[in-house]
């Protein structure tokens, strides 16, 4: 089977589980405590700039993908590269978030606030740091040569999940940061 339809049936099922992670938030954030922790305690803006991050590196790992389809592997180096530390600086800037939160006494098991928070973006960091792991792994190969002069389905594959990560961060962005300052 291809790689591209093996992650696209694994996309697939984890876009239902996050779906009901989502809803769980949604339905929890109706709670009056519930919003006022999460506007008191959250850095939309700090956040808005890690976010800006993550999706510029679905761009950044478009072009290496685009590169390496074209045989260009120094460019693909490059963006891959350029990919891999967007993602880290990302997962860095949620850290910070967690570290800031658990210093307020906003822990896991704190609130319904604290552990729908923390199991939803948990999840989605777990998922940035398997894609990743994986976006590192292909980067090493491909600076030990690798790469050079294969064509692989790989890249491609990775990519669906990298995009498909960054657009879940859009709507836990939305939904987390967003829009308890719509209302």
């Amino acid at each position: 089977m291809d790689n591209k339809i093996m992650v696209k049936l694994v996309v697939g099922t984890e876009a239902m589980f996050f779906l009901c992670l989502i809803m769980v938030f949604v339905y929890f954030s109706l709670l009056p405590e519930f919003k006022m922790q999460q506007i008191k305690n959250l850095d939309i803006s700090t956040t808005s700039q890690f976010t800006a991050l993550l999706l510029f590196s679905s761009f950044t790992y478009w072009r290496a993908e685009k590169n390496f389809n074209n045989g260009m592997i120094k460019r693909f180096k490059f963006w891959i590269l350029f990919t891999l530390i967007l993602g880290i600086l990302f997962l860095l800037g949620q850290a910070k978030e967690y570290v800031k939160l658990l210093s307020s006494q906003v822990t896991i098991s704190s609130s319904i606030f604290g552990t729908s928070f923390f199991t939803l973006t948990g999840f989605h960091g777990l998922h940035v740091a398997v894609g990743l792991i994986i976006i590192g792994i292909i980067t090493y190969l491909t600076f030990i040569g690798d790469y050079d002069y294969k064509k692989s389905s790989i890249v491609s594959a990775v990519g669906v999940y990298w995009h498909f990560v960054d657009i879940v961060w859009l709507f836990v962005f939305f939904i987390v940061y967003v829009m308890p300052h719509l209302s």
